[in-house]
Order: C-alpha cells, then sequence, then structure tokens
C-alpha cells in the first residue's frame, strides 16, 4: 500500500473491526486508517468517525473527506440476532452494503472488502468439505442478507469496474473484544467461563461440527486478500477459506488439556437449528491458489493462546 492510500474501516468496533484496525494501524500508520462505528470507540489511536452505513450521504461525505481509496466495510446484524428482529437484519446488512458499493463506484474507491459467511449455505449445501461452487440456500435472515450480498459484490465488479473483495468467514475466535451475535459465540464464551466459573453450558449440541478460525488468520487472511494482485482473483463474489474444525466436546477436551476440572454441560436452544444448516467444514483450493491462503492456528494452538489471553483481561 503506498503512502497516498487512506483506508476507511466500518464496523470498527466489532469483533473483526477492532483487531483489523489494530493490524492496519500496525502496518500503515495510524494516520492511514480512518476507524468508523455506529458508536464511540472506547479507545483510539488514529482517525475516528461516528457514521450510520443506513446514512448514504454521510457515508459519501467521509469517503470524500478523507479521500479514502479502500474500504472495509463490516458494519452488519449477526445470524443470532439478525433472527430476532429480521427487517432490521435485512435493512442494515442489504442497504448499508449497497450504499458503500454505490459510493465508492461513484467516488472512485480502489478496493473495497466486504465479508461474507459460511451462513450462505444452507440444509442441502454438502456438510463435508463444501466447495466453492455449490447449492447455497440458507434458512436464516444472515444468510439470506449474505448470499445477496455477494452477488450485489458480482455485479458491481463486473458492472462498475469496483474492484470487490470477500471472505465468507467461519465462525471467529477472539479475545479482543465481546461476541457480537452470532451462532459460533460459544467458541468465545467457553473460554471466559471456564477461567471464571470452571464450567459452560453450550447452546450447541457436544457433537456440532462447525469451522472456526482464530482470529490473527481471519486478520491476515482478510489482509492478504487486499493486498492480493487482482489479475490473480478469479472470484468476485466471496472466498471459501478453511482452518479448523470442531464440536463444542471437542474444544472442551482441548480446554481441559490445561484446565483438568472444567466441565460442560447442554441447553440447547434456537441456534442448533442454525448451527444444523451450515457446512463442518469447506473446500477451499481458490483461495490457497489465487492468493496463498494458509491457516497457522490449529485447535491446540488456539486454544493454548486464547486461555493465556482471556487469563490476563479477567
Amino acid at each position: 500500500m503506498g503512502t497516498r492510500e487512506t483506508v476507511l474501516v466500518l464496523g470498527a468496533n466489532g469483533q473483526i473491526g477492532t483487531e483489523l484496525v489494530t493490524a492496519l494501524r500496525a502496518k500503515y500508520g495510524n494516520e492511514n486508517i480512518v476507524a468508523s462505528d455506529i458508536r464511540e470507540a472506547a479507545q483510539s489511536d488514529g482517525p475516528f468517525e461516528i457514521l450510520d452505513i443506513m446514512n448514504a450521504a454521510a457515508a459519501t461525505e467521509v469517503i470524500k473527506k478523507y479521500n479514502v481509496t479502500q474500504i472495509y466495510h463490516l458494519a452488519a446484524i449477526l445470524s443470532a440476532t439478525g433472527e430476532k428482529n429480521p427487517r432490521l437484519a435485512w435493512q442494515v446488512n442489504m442497504d448499508g452494503l449497497l450504499n458503500i458499493l454505490e459510493a465508492s463506484a461513484e467516488l472512485g474507491v480502489k478496493k473495497v472488502f466486504w465479508p461474507s459467511s459460511i451462513a450462505v449455505f444452507g440444509k442441502n449445501s454438502p456438510k463435508r468439505l463444501t466447495p466453492q461452487y455449490t447449492i447455497t440456500d440458507p434458512d436464516t435472515i444472515y444468510g439470506i442478507s449474505k448470499l445477496a450480498g455477494e452477488r450485489w459484490c458480482q455485479y458491481y465488479y463486473r458492472t462498475r469496474g469496483l474492484d470487490v473483495r470477500s471472505i465468507r468467514y467461519p465462525g471467529l475466535i477472539s479475545y479482543a473484544s465481546k461476541p457480537g451475535g452470532g451462532t459460533t459465540d460459544y467458541a468465545v464464551e467457553i473460554f471466559h467461563e471456564a477461567l471464571k466459573q470452571g464450567k459452560y453450558t453450550s447452546f450447541i449440541k457436544e457433537s456440532q461440527l462447525l469451522p472456526m478460525m482464530y482470529m490473527p488468520d481471519a486478520i491476515r487472511a482478510t489482509i492478504d486478500l487486499m493486498e492480493a494482485d487482482a489479475d490473480k482473483l478469479r472470484i468476485r463474489s466471496s472466498y471459501n477459506i478453511h482452518s479448523l474444525s470442531f464440536s463444542p466436546a471437542m474444544i472442551a477436551a482441548a480446554i481441559q488439556m490445561h484446565l483438568p476440572d472444567f466441565t460442560i454441560d447442554y441447553a440447547v436452544d434456537f441456534r442448533q437449528k442454525i448451527a444444523e444448516s451450515w457446512p463442518a467444514s469447506l473446500e477451499d483450493s481458490y483461495a490457497r491458489v489465487d492468493w496463498g491462503w494458509k491457516p497457522l492456528y490449529d485447535l491446540a494452538a488456539t486454544v493454548k493462546d486464547m486461555l493465556e489471553n482471556v487469563g490476563k483481561k479477567i
């Protein structure tokens, strides 16, 4: 990234945004990364703007004010939260994306990153090694909005020449921010409860395999994709990427290697149905070939690092 690049991160207070802003500022300098969210940042070591992505005019003004050349559009309502208010989730996830795509195309923004999700897959998608191209029939409003968003990204690339890039994130595990209302949040909550209470009650059944990723891998994947040669990118909807697959029972066993007295029990709720519609693992050869994607953290390394860092926060 050259010295004249200015990056805008929308949804900077969220689970991904918190760590992405830190990584981008460490790499490119605080003054070149503009963070924004609908609420004030708890702490900020660089430019910050309060911005509602539903306000297209305000978004346009921020892009113009900073001469923004790259955007990471992370603001969204996640899966479990979205099921409680589907209409709002659709409006935020869809109209917000369209506002940013249109403003970017109009104002000549060079690159836009937008996150999709494993939620685009559904009960008729293959569960193991889910292919890049397969049946996508999501049941959740989150998945429906992400699938529609993938098509809009492809459309803006094809019709407006906008350099849009995207990843289908699996469940993300992080110690830096609180869970944001997703179905895979159990994989973050379990560490906090293991260290505070010595026990955890999972809302997902013990054998439910889901694709997961440790946040440092997700942040690296995101920046690597944005820095990749545009000519090598074959996918402008969203790339599959894979790192880990585990169940609540498997992560509990990995935690017990460090905390032998830790116990887990189960009180399955509505999020189980969402989890059942998602893949157990993804086939990600396009990402590996096109931009060199490769995860660094396995389950043991993830658990060890999470326990250390959550322990420091507690």
